[in-house]
């Protein structure tokens, strides 16, 4: 816990002379990122990525540790081979069009693929970060990717793979000016798709990416591509079209009510209300737009007046001509599970994967304005938060589980669905005599592909990895057009690995050990960076590559060693591909002590079998032993890490943000032992992570330009003591009404505030000495602007 506070001026000088804002701030999150106008550090995978791919970015870190023992001239080599990757990734779309244009003869059996993302709808920022994933799994020897983007006026762009690693939806629309190709028309991009490609990955999420938007487009121009046909996904998208087609087919649905053209007709709602036993005062229900996608504009009402009020908003928004009102399901327990279709050509034979149960706990104070009956809504879906858990497979029986599966399995097919699509779901428990019901209420054509997405997590539990689910979705789609060329990792179920990285079969491994999570603020971004460092560092077959998570306190279950407070005590555990796979650092160590107790052991494995079984094949389980079995997590202290690292001649990889990630703890551990370690070494990671002492090291550099607000340091049990005088004497020290507060030694702007009197002042104070993980809305009488990075605190 924090005890000593750094203050500074909210604004700071830049090069030119003028005044550079730091950040905009209000509270309602204890945990807030500042936006800076400099320059993003090259020690990011993300950030050096725009110059090269991830993975280049990431082993050039990890040659700086690993070249020590090569000779002079594989050092020369590797920063060679390294710089010429650097290069390559700001290669132009023109010239690589030119390279595909040369003819069939010079492709030596690559397949081309399009990936199209971005798109009009509010889940762009997701498609692109689906895009992202697919890019990273997909691309590689036999198989050739160029990268296209939809802008918000449905505009396409090609655009530099590079270019897929900008941060946010408004980077990317900032770089497309300077760095993409433009297309006079859909015409022409039709046209150059057609010249330049063998099969379109559609990478778009919600409306005009599952509707049958982007699929009426390529069929008009008769271009191959993944996923649903356009006539059956307008139907499959839409929430009440989609509620009527299951009905029609016998399956269980929710009472709905359809709200059209901007105009609730209340004496039809009422009678709906009174005609499905809905109390019209306090009866709860759901209120959606008929056709969106991720759980977009979602809503829980009670009453029917809210629930007009809700509908009405839904339309003032704008976007939404088609609005639902349906019954809440009381009691029940929610679900979804991929279905993916190993047929062949025109053959359809859907199998869904294991299902996964959404539950939802407390809220937090950051409550986007819903009130406490709120459901699995976007922001629950793609931030890392303790509000949602996952239970893969679900807390359900297995002959519930089975049935769910079996049921998903017919719906797509009588849905006329291709590859793939997600269906989310209730299971109403049994009541009474009654047995138990399952009901399907959303449809999703595209799931979504972020890198620990539901799609990925149900599918490492059968034993697919990444590349091998993208790969067998990728065949299954090209078997629909005989004039596709299909190279042979592609053709064959059997030979679906990612093998671009190709390496002398004389050479050892290098092996890496990824060490990620921790009890920081940062611990859930630290979550993000390992899993996509370990990710990607695996396409390279020279390297060993394996994921350990610093586990934030020990487990429910675990007792801890009595009477020790030393680090080298702390719980690693060795994760399994399966288990990384989670939104929440808590969630992974849950996983793994679940997973650990021998009914879920055997309840796995039976499903497994079961949908291995009915895969019969058809793609290839890369996750699995020889014996057909699954590595399980394993719990060491990370003194025991480090012995093992040592033994291995592992390279560590330090993706644990803050705390002893970044203070030079873990660096000075791992060098006492002589475990080599990426990053900065002890003396200069303990600097940098005190922002005090950083600001003090680099006060002497104004004369060229490179400045620090002034700082000013006070202990916690100070300002509570006297808080007045405290705010008086800072005013004064720093030459400021308004004052930038933070933790010295935490790091990523974690608990920064901004603050403008001595009441708030007080009130930060008590937040931290109580160890809050968050400050509530209204906690500060001086209210200021904030930009949230909602990554950082999750608790």
């Amino acid at each position: 816990m924090a005890r000593l506070l750094q203050f500074s001026t909210t604004c700071v000088p830049s090069s030119d002379g003028d005044c550079r804002a730091i950040g905009r701030l209000r509270s309602g999150s204890y945990c807030h990122h500042l936006q800076s106008g400099g320059p993003i550090s090259c020690h990011s995978a993300r950030a050096c990525s725009f110059y090269g791919s991830t993975a280049s970015s990431l082993r050039w870190q990890l040659w700086t540790r690993t070249s020590e023992r090569s000779s002079p001239w594989n050092r020369i080599a590797t920063a060679m081979s390294s710089m010429k990757e650097l290069q390559l990734g700001v290669i132009t779309v023109q010239e690589k069009e030119e390279d595909r244009l040369k003819g069939d003869e010079n492709r030596s059996g690559t397949l081309r693929v399009a990936l199209v993302c971005g798109g009009p709808s509010e889940e762009r920022g997701i498609s692109l970060n689906s895009a992202r994933s697919v890019l990273d799994h997909l691309e590689g020897g036999d198989v050739s990717v160029s990268c296209y983007y939809m802008n918000q006026k449905l505009e396409p762009f090609g655009i530099p793979s590079a270019l897929m690693y900008s941060n946010t939806p408004e980077d990317f629309d900032f770089k497309i000016a300077s760095t993409a190709r433009s297309f006079k028309s859909q015409a022409e991009f039709l046209e150059h798709l057609q010249a330049t490609s063998d099969i379109v990955f559609p990478a778009l999420h919600g409306r005009f990416g599952e509707d049958g938007g982007i699929q009426a487009l390529l069929e008009s121009a008769g271009l191959p591509y993944i996923g649903t046909g356009a006539a059956a996904a307008q139907v499959a998208f839409d929430k009440y079209d989609a509620a009527a087609e299951m009905a029609w087919h016998g399956f269980a649905t929710l009472p709905i009510f359809l709200v059209e053209n901007g105009k609730v007709d209340i004496n039809r709602l009422r009678g709906w209300f009174e005609d499905n036993n809905i109390n019209a005062n306090s009866g709860r229900v759901v209120v959606k737009p008929a056709r969106s996608g991720s759980s977009v504009g979602v809503s829980v009402a009670e009453g029917l007046d809210t629930a007009v009020q809700h509908a009405e908003a839904l339309f003032n928004k704008g976007g939404n001509d088609r609005v639902v009102i349906e019954m809440f399901a009381e009691g029940a327990l929610e679900f979804t599970a991929l279905v993916l279709d190993v047929g062949f050509g025109n053959e359809t034979r859907p199998v869904a994967l294991f299902p996964t149960e959404v539950e939802l706990s407390g809220l937090d104070y950051e409550s986007d304005g819903e009130n406490e009956t709120a459901i699995f809504n976007y922001r629950r879906k793609y931030l890392p938060t303790r509000q949602v858990s996952y239970h893969t497979p679900p807390r359900f029986s297995e002959e519930t589980i089975n049935k769910i599966r079996n049921r998903a399995a017919d719906l797509f097919r009588i849905l006329n669905l291709r590859d793939i699509a997600r269906v989310d779901g209730w299971l109403l428990p049994q009541v009474g005599g009654q047995s138990e019901t399952i009901i399907f209420s959303d449809i999703n054509l595209m799931s979504g592909m972020e890198q620990t997405s539901i799609l990925f997590m149900q599918a490492s539990l059968v034993g697919l990895a990444h590349v091998d689910i993208l790969r067998t979705l990728l065949r299954r789609a090209c078997t629909r057009y005989p004039t596709i060329p299909l190279p042979m990792s592609i053709g064959s179920s059997m030979s679906l690995s990612n093998s671009f990285a190709k390496v002398d079969p004389c050479t050892s491994k290098q092996k890496v050990f990824v060490l990620f999570g921790g009890d920081s603020s940062e611990r859930q971004v630290s979550l993000i960076s390992g899993t996509n460092v370990w990710l990607n560092l695996r396409a390279w077959n020279d390297l060993d590559v394996s994921p350990f998570l610093l586990a934030p306190a020990e487990p429910n279950g675990i007792k801890p060693k009595m009477g020790t407070d030393r680090v080298e005590d702390k719980t690693v555990w060795a994760l399994p591909y399966a288990a990384v796979l989670r939104h929440t650092v808590e969630e992974v160590v849950e996983g793994c002590v679940e997973n650990l107790k021998s009914q879920a052991i055997a309840k796995v494995t039976s499903l497994r079998d079961r949908i291995l079984s009915d895969l019969q094949g058809s793609a290839k389980a890369s996750l699995l032993s020889n014996e057909g079995h699954m590595e399980l997590p394993s719990m060491i202290t990370l003194e025991k890490f480090i012995e093992e690292a040592k033994q291995n001649d592992a390279v560590v990889f330090i993706a644990v943000h803050g705390s002893i990630g970044e203070n030079g703890t873990l660096q000075e551990l791992l060098a006492a032992s002589g475990v080599r370690h990426t990053g900065s070494a002890a003396e200069a990671s303990r600097l940098c992570m005190d922002k005090a002492a950083t600001g003090a090291a680099i006060s002497h550099l104004s004369s060229q330009g490179i400045y620090t607000a002034a700082k000013a340091l006070r202990k916690v049990h100070e300002i509570l003591q006297k808080e007045d005088q405290v705010w008086m004497e800072l005013k004064e020290e720093l030459k400021a009404n308004d004052l930038c507060v933070k933790p010295v030694g935490d790091g990523c702007s974690t608990g920064v505030a901004k603050l403008s009197c001595a009441e708030d002042l007080a009130a930060y104070a008590k937040a931290v000495q109580t160890g809050q993980s968050q400050i509530p809305p209204g906690t500060f009488l001086k209210e200021s602007t904030l930009f949230v990075s909602r990554f950082f605190c999750c608790n």
